[in-house]
Parts: C-alpha cells; sequence; structure tokens
C-alpha cells in the first residue's frame, strides 16, 4: 500500500471517507464492486440467521420453496445472484417478510 493512501486511511474520520480512501469515489469500478459484495454478505448472513433461528436445515429450507440445497447453500455462501421472487419466497419460507428501501 502507498504511503498516500495509508495517510488518507489513518485521517479517515467517517466511515465514507475510509471507504473512498480503501476502495475510491462512490461511482468508480472498484468502490461499486465492493459495495455489491458488502451487500451480499450481508443478505447471505441475515438468511443464514433466519434460517438457524427458524430451527431449518438448508435441506429442509430448500424442499419446504422447492428448489436444491446447492442454491440455497451457494446463496448463503454469496456465490448466486438471486431473483427477488426467490428472495420473497425465501423468507416466506421462514415465516419472514421482506421489504425493500431505495433510497
Amino acid at each position: 500500500m502507498d504511503k498516500s493512501k495509508k495517510q488518507a486511511i489513518m485521517e479517515a474520520s467517517t466511515y465514507d471517507e475510509l471507504l473512498t480512501a480503501e476502495y475510491g469515489e462512490r461511482g468508480t469500478s472498484s468502490r461499486e464492486a465492493f459495495e455489491h459484495e458488502a451487500e451480499t454478505f450481508c443478505l447471505a448472513e441475515c438468511l443464514k440467521e433466519q434460517r438457524r433461528l427458524a430451527g431449518l436445515t438448508q435441506e429442509q429450507l430448500a424442499a419446504k420453496i422447492g428448489t436444491k440445497k446447492s442454491y440455497i447453500s451457494k446463496i448463503e455462501n454469496g456465490h448466486a445472484d438471486i431473483q427477488l421472487s426467490t428472495l420473497f419466497r425465501i423468507f416466506a419460507g421462514l415465516g419472514k417478510h421482506v421489504s425493500l428501501s431505495v433510497f
């Protein structure tokens, strides 16, 4: 890591400043890639947590919503893009509702 980047990271006082120092300004390809990966990770962790709280295995959830265990595993590991209809179906299978916010 070059000195100027390290200094920018050390001087960051907000989370946004830290992200800008590490990944670039909003709208740059590196920042967009980071934010996409972070959102995917958060969704995967939320799904895992809700599935565990429901007391279901990946296989049981898959059977309940009519898909394969391998697909649930891919989603939970951040290795699959997911359609909204599938996301709604998965969380409905867990007895939950999904709400989206756009900002």
